[in-house]
């Protein structure tokens, strides 16, 4: 399906997946690259090494979820936007999901958006609780966004409403 649509399905999802136990402890990382291409900032900016070291350039990216710490610098690294942070402690019925942003206009903090998943559907809603940018991070914003706990694997992307 991927190959086909561009969406991982399950199986995909579920090698890349940290496990329960790992996200009842905190905000960590997601890398959801799906193709072998020849890329590694996302190893090089890691500096706890979570990222597992690659033997070819062209692997995708093995994240040793025991030792991310969520700080989300991977997610500014990487080219294909394809790291998030997931933080299911955010409170009792709220995950955050750190998203890699790279449009204008940046949503405002506060703002109520469409969240949308792997296939562009939109899925609810989301709250943005933070916006971050800055020169240290390669051009590339994050964009924190309080969800519905049940989404946190679901959401990847959102849609500002009134903005097309």
């Amino acid at each position: 399906m991927l190959a086909q649509t561009g969406v991982p399905t399950p199986e995909d999802l579920a090698e890349v997946m940290p496990s329960e136990d790992r996200l009842a402890r905190g905000p960590v990382a997601m890398a959801e690259c799906f193709q072998n291409i020849p890329c590694d900032p996302c190893y090089h900016s890691c500096k706890r090494q979570a990222i597992k070291p690659f033997n070819d350039i062209n692997e995708r990216p093995q994240i040793d979820h025991e030792k991310c710490n969520g700080c989300g610098l991977c997610l500014t690294r990487c080219p294909g936007l394809a790291i998030f942070v997931i933080d299911q402690t955010y409170s009792e019925n709220k995950a955050l999901v750190k998203i890699p942003y790279e449009f204008l206009p940046l949503p405002v903090e506060g703002d109520i958006v469409d969240a949308v998943n792997r296939a562009g559907e939109t899925v609810g809603e989301a709250k943005v609780v933070k916006v971050q940018s800055g020169d240290k991070m390669d051009g590339t914003n994050v964009i924190w966004l309080e969800v519905p706990k049940n989404l946190s694997m679901e959401v990847r992307h959102f849609r500002q409403k009134g903005v097309r």
